[in-house]
């Protein structure tokens, strides 16, 4: 029996097409926590090597460390800081990206005169900013918003710059067929497509920022986890640099889960 006729006897089996969702809410409930509980579990079992130990602590010393920063009254000044940091420079980052970003796909003289720049302090860490910063502003809370706001502007600025150039060129021409003009244009149709990368952008750029705090204050703060983990690698106190390091993922992945929650509810239309 020939191929077409096993296609006309059923006896070929249709190809199950490849699942992208996010599969059953449960099974992905059970899994991450199982990899949270495996990860430490494989934290704890490596770092009983004395050599390991030395640059790694343990769960039991982060968690003792936990208890004397909170007992000390810094650990939670420490997170309201940065977190203020890195809320201040995100938003205002983000407001100015997107103006920018627009006038860059809608303009190609404005995309000329801008895009070489973007492209030029896109390549420099913000690191390498901070002298500047410091001669041009001080040890002030400025100084620390700025370089937030250098990395997450640029970040932000190359995400939905590339949103707007992907929209659907027919999209425009259809309005254009129906007379509407530039500026309906832009609100109907440029808007609603690029939106997704919007709040693309905003998770890009939220990571960026507490992937700057560590460099914003070394400005000389007193107070933030950034200082707190600088402050700590001086002494060795391994522990709290490791405190430091594992609130910071924490609030990373809170504040991601919220941005995600809130790109599903607007963009349900997608």
């Amino acid at each position: 029996m020939d191929e077409q006729e096993k296609a006309l006897t059923g006896e070929i089996k249709m190809r199950k097409l490849k699942d992208f969702s996010d599969g059953n809410p449960t099974t992905r409930n059970i899994l991450n926590v199982s990899s949270i509980f495996v990860g430490v579990l494989v934290w704890f079992l490596i770092t009983l090597i004395p050599s390991i130990n030395t640059f790694l602590a343990s769960p039991q010393q982060v968690i003792s460390a936990l208890g004397q920063e909170v007992q000390a009254g810094r650990y939670f000044k420490d997170i309201w800081a940065s977190l203020q940091r890195v809320l201040v420079g995100f938003i205002v980052a983000l407001a100015c990206a997107i103006p920018v970003s627009f006038l860059m796909g809608w303009y190609p003289k404005v995309r000329a005169l801008i895009d070489p720049w973007i492209q030029f302090f896109r390549t420099i860490p913000p690191i390498a900013l901070i002298p500047l910063v410091i001669l041009a502003m001080g040890l002030s809370e400025m100084a620390k918003y700025t370089i937030i706001f250098i990395a997450v502007f640029l970040v932000s600025v190359v995400t939905i710059y590339q949103g707007i150039r992907e929209v659907d060129k027919t999209l425009v021409k259809a309005a254009y067929t129906f007379g509407a003009r530039d500026i309906n244009i832009f609100l109907s149709v440029m808007i609603p497509a690029a939106f997704p990368f919007i709040l693309v952008a905003a998770r890009l750029g939220i990571a960026t920022a507490l992937t700057t705090l560590i460099a914003s204050e070394m400005t000389g703060a007193t107070y933030g986890l950034g200082a707190r983990i600088t402050s700590a690698q001086q002494f060795m106190n391994v522990s709290v640099v490791l405190l430091g390091i594992i609130t910071i993922g924490i609030i990373g992945f809170i504040l991601d889960r919220v941005l995600l929650f809130v790109e599903k509810k607007l963009t349900k239309w997608k």
